[in-house]
């Protein structure tokens, strides 16, 4: 019985300990929020007295601490949430904010490089971060950015998705006879990795299409739908006559598929043709569907 009622002790100090460890949380996180960083750090102190175990509660302490200039502190905390696993990548971050407020740029640097290597590439993050985008203009800074944007945007910086950037722009397409024919709008989105296409015919439908470099295989590919009905899948590649995509085209209402090819061609004079051709025959022979010349829209 004696030995029944132990037990019952210890499990209302332990309710008691667990419900006191979750609100000296939940007034932490409150404190923190609300940015009152020495209330903060007496706050997460408290938390992790309790609970040595929560890793997150010992990097808010860095943080918090860090922001009450309490460097060592800050600095004790981080350690003590890298012996829990904590994510070395964010522990680097805010070791380095600890390094730039300290007046130890180099150290700053070589924080946010080992957390890059380690797959960190969120270059936006680091540029406006208050405390880490100071160091912009320092050099080893400025060439880490440099390096970080090549993987944060690789589209950006593969020449592969710069091969069509001839045909974008604002344009007016004439058929040869000269009849207009409609405007298009080619624009590069997503950092480079898509050209969108979105076209309005001289009678006011339109359609468009979505332009990428499939990097599996290193072809481009046009998926295009429009108002008719009309779907066209063809991928290929840069040739001496242009680029030059080939597969088929499909028509929504009477489903017929037929072998589809585009030629796109930068011109002497600026101007970019574009021919379509259809087979009717498996692609043993080919007719013309559509030639149309863009000429560039000016201001």
């Amino acid at each position: 019985m004696k030995s029944l009622r132990n037990i019952c002790y210890l499990l209302i100090i332990n309710s008691v300990l667990l419900f006191s460890i979750a609100y000296a949380d939940d007034d932490a996180d409150t404190l923190y929020q609300a940015e009152n960083w020495p209330a903060a750090v007496s706050a997460y102190q408290a938390v992790v007295a309790g609970d040595p175990e929560d890793a997150n509660a010992w990097v808010r302490l860095a943080s918090s601490a860090r922001q009450d200039a309490q460097y060592e502190l800050a600095l004790e905390a981080l350690n003590a949430a890298a012996a829990l696993q904590f994510s070395p990548v964010q522990i680097g971050i805010e070791r380095a904010r600890i390094n730039v407020q300290t007046g130890d740029q180099a150290g700053a640097v070589a924080e946010l490089r080992s957390s890059f290597e380690a797959g960190f590439t969120a270059v936006g993050f680091v540029t406006t971060d208050e405390v880490l985008g100071t160091l912009a203009g320092q050099v080893e800074f400025d060439a880490l950015v440099a390096e970080m944007e090549v993987q944060a945007y690789p589209c950006e910086n593969d020449p592969a998705f710069s091969e069509f950037d001839f045909w974008v722009g604002s344009w007016e397409v004439h058929v040869a006879s000269g009849q207009f024919a409609g405007n298009n709008e080619i624009t590069r989105e997503q950092r480079g990795c898509l050209l969108i296409e979105d076209w309005t015919n001289a009678s006011g439908s339109g359609g468009g299409s979505i332009n990428y470099v499939d990097k599996i295989d290193g072809k481009w590919v046009q998926i295009w739908n429009d108002a008719s009905g009309g779907q066209i899948n063809i991928r290929g590649g840069l040739t001496d006559e242009g680029m030059l995509l080939v597969g088929t085209i499909h028509t929504v209402s009477n489903g017929q598929t037929l072998p589809f090819r585009g030629l796109w061609t930068l011109l002497p004079d600026g101007r970019v043709r574009q021919f379509f051709e259809q087979s009717l025959d498996d692609g043993a022979t080919w007719s013309p569907w559509f030639e149309g010349f863009y000429t560039r829209k000016t201001d």
